[in-house]
């Protein structure tokens, strides 16, 4: 049987790319799902649309970016409660905290963040997190919701510690093409900890390709690259991998089912 894969997090949106080629190649590199990502007021009509219009196995998120947080406004946050309930929009993101850019001030970030995670506790969806530089804030955070809010911090590449404090509060782990990149030992070291039923993987295309497609647009069906060095790090083949990662992306965003 072929093996098949889940990326659980893509910007198919910001591809330049014709999407149906996109598309294409995804589905001939094996990938069975994707979930392309709302990150503002930019974007949100664009995601609904696509995962409204495209093949069925393209399902979205709605969220307001760190980068974006200054912008947000009731009328976006009705524009969210409006779709969240949509058949093929399986969360909400990307959410979280951004203190390397800091496009929006830190405290606005922390309110905006708050606002969307108890948006996705009364919905009760997963969320998925973006953060950088934020660790202990963002970690904060994700403790004033233990319990109500589940979901996964994603393309992570942060420390040992944020991995453990994660998975401890319930979260899972993303990890994208920069487990390939040749100075990220440390968060090879992390992978290795990370355990199984708790690991995602995603492209976070068209960003951060993986080796040896570093340095061009990302898309879809360069995950393949980002799942052997997983698979190589974890001890395990190719199809326990994707077995594995596949049942937790289905555990966590019920909708793909």
């Amino acid at each position: 049987m072929a093996v098949t894969w889940t990326d659980v997090h893509t910007h198919i949106n910001m591809l330049e790319r014709d999407e149906q080629a996109v598309l294409e190649a995804a589905r001939t590199a094996g990938i069975e799902r994707m979930i392309t990502i709302g990150t503002g007021r930019d974007d949100h009509a664009r995601v609904v649309d696509m995962v409204t219009r495209l093949t069925p196995w393209v399902f979205g998120t709605l969220g307001f970016h760190p980068h974006d947080a200054k912008d947000f406004t009731d009328a976006d946050e009705r524009y969210m409660r409006a779709h969240l309930a949509d058949p093929r929009i399986v969360g909400v993101g990307e959410i979280g905290l951004d203190y390397y850019y800091s496009h929006s001030e830190r405290a606005v970030q922390r309110e905006v963040f708050r606002k969307q995670m108890a948006i996705a506790a009364e919905f009760n969806m997963p969320v998925e997190i973006h953060t950088r530089d934020a660790e202990a804030d963002t970690a904060e955070i994700l403790r004033e919701f233990q319990g109500r809010v589940r979901g996964l911090l994603h393309c992570f590449t942060g420390t040992q510690w944020l991995a453990d404090e994660g998975l401890a509060l319930g979260y899972n782990i993303s990890i994208s093409g920069v487990v390939t990149f040749k100075n990220a030992d440390v968060l090879r070291s992390v992978v290795k900890n990370i355990p199984l039923d708790r690991l995602h993987l995603e492209t976070d295309a068209p960003f951060l390709a993986p080796v040896p497609h570093r340095g061009k647009k990302n898309e879809p069906a360069l995950m393949v690259h980002t799942a052997q060095v997983v698979a190589d790090l974890k001890g395990i083949s190719l199809e326990q991998l994707a077995r594995a990662t596949n049942e937790n992306a289905r555990a966590l965003f019920k909708k793909l089912q």
